[in-house]
């Protein structure tokens, strides 16, 4: 296992170096092992879906053709107004795209870049695109664990190496950072979470699928189990049979309603004040899109779930990353409605957590199978009603449009 993950980053190290040969083209194998003629030269990179656009606009701005969903008029406010302005040229990829070949062939792209689920639909509809408009597509796998060696090779390829590689050293460092933090902690009790998708909270992503990709890494215990699919709709009442300890919001309709409708103020996580709504500016800390922007939320979710091992000042982390990562310099009120809402509240209940080391699976419980909640009575502190399973069977999973 050693011999093959020094050869990957040996592989990785010489394409790198391929790159910064000015002037030279390269072969590339993407993440669908297919082969790809790269040119020569990288100046407009067309994204074949949103990931990839956040992906280039943070390695170099200025050769990101436009984004392939629109902004939204908060998202525009943390981005320089000659970034923000770019055309939305729509998504080439998904299950129902808006954009194809003719969009392609106006754009006059010199490279399209998909980031995502890597499976034989993706690399098919690569193929298909390429074949039609002869612009090189590679596909790309856009799990968090392969996002600092993403920012080292893109960034070669579109001549900002030495920026790539600065972001995937600090991409790398907060990952590792974590998880060295973590294997200290013995403990292997972790809190129960829902994530409420969507203006009513009722739509979660499953176990293990790309929308909870960046709650899986912290090693909490979603709530909604495993299934088949990214995404299933649930029933407020299989949320109080959950009762979980931590509810993130992904909207603000949605944790307005925890925190002010009476209807929910028996769950344990309103009743402790551990209800939070996820940042999404200029893009999601969770998801939305699912690419190198969930680095920030990986400390903020630590900060969240296990306070007593996550002692660092999480304004600072956010000044730096948007710093680092968008190039913008936060004003104390641009500061402020980010963490505001995202904060431990006043009141809230502390309790010291332990986890198991970032980005493993989860460690199973006393008498439970792997990635599945105990049955019966629940342990202290976790969130769950006594005598229930934490996890009644969900609705069927709907994948997103």
């Amino acid at each position: 296992m050693l011999l093959r993950l020094l050869a990957a980053r040996l592989a990785l190290l010489l394409l790198i170096a391929c790159f910064a040969i000015p002037a030279r083209a390269a072969d590339f194998v993407d993440s669908a092992e297919r082969y790809v003629a790269l040119p020569n030269q990288i100046q407009r990179v067309m994204a074949a879906d949103q990931s990839a656009a956040v992906l280039v606009y943070m390695l170099a701005p200025e050769k990101l053709v436009g984004w392939s969903q629109p902004l939204s008029r908060g998202q525009r406010a943390y981005i320089p107004a000659k970034f923000a302005r770019l055309p939305v040229v729509g998504r080439l990829s998904g299950p129902a795209p808006t954009a194809s070949a003719d969009a392609v062939a106006r754009l006059h792209p010199d490279l399209i870049i998909y980031t995502g689920i890597v499976s034989p639909e993706a690399a098919a509809r690569a193929d298909e695109i390429e074949q039609q408009t002869r612009v090189p597509y590679i596909v790309l796998e856009g799990g968090i664990q392969q996002i600092p060696d993403t920012l080292s090779v893109v960034g070669a390829m579109l001549g900002v190496s030495e920026r790539g590689q600065d972001l995937a050293h600090d991409t790398r460092t907060a990952i590792d950072g974590l998880r060295g933090r973590l294997l200290i902690t013995e403990s292997t009790e972790r809190p129960l979470v829902y994530y409420g998708l969507g203006p009513d909270g009722l739509e979660t992503g499953l176990a293990h699928s790309q929308v909870m990709a960046a709650i899986d890494q912290a090693g909490v215990i979603n709530v909604a189990g495993l299934g088949t699919g990214e995404r299933t709709r649930v029933t407020r009442e299989q949320i109080f049979q959950w009762n979980p300890a931590i509810i993130i919001a992904q909207q603000r309709s949605f944790y307005n309603t925890l925190l002010r409708s009476s209807s929910w103020h028996g769950l344990t996580a309103v009743s402790k004040k551990r209800v939070y709504l996820g940042p999404a500016d200029p893009f999601g800390w969770i998801d939305d899109p699912s690419g190198p922007n969930l680095i920030i939320g990986l400390p903020w979710l630590s900060a969240l779930c296990y306070p007593a091992v996550y002692q660092e000042d999480l304004r600072a982390s956010v000044r730096d990353f948007y710093d680092k990562f968008y190039r913008v310099k936060l004003t104390d009120k641009q500061l402020e409605a980010l963490v505001r809402s995202a904060e431990a509240q006043t009141g809230e209940t502390k309790t010291q957590i332990s986890v198991p080391i970032l980005g493993a699976e989860p460690v199973p419980l006393p008498g439970a199978a792997p990635n599945a909640p105990p049955s019966g009575l629940r342990p202290p502190g976790r969130g769950g009603l006594p005598g229930l399973s934490p996890y009644p069977p969900p609705s069927a999973p709907t994948n997103p449009q």
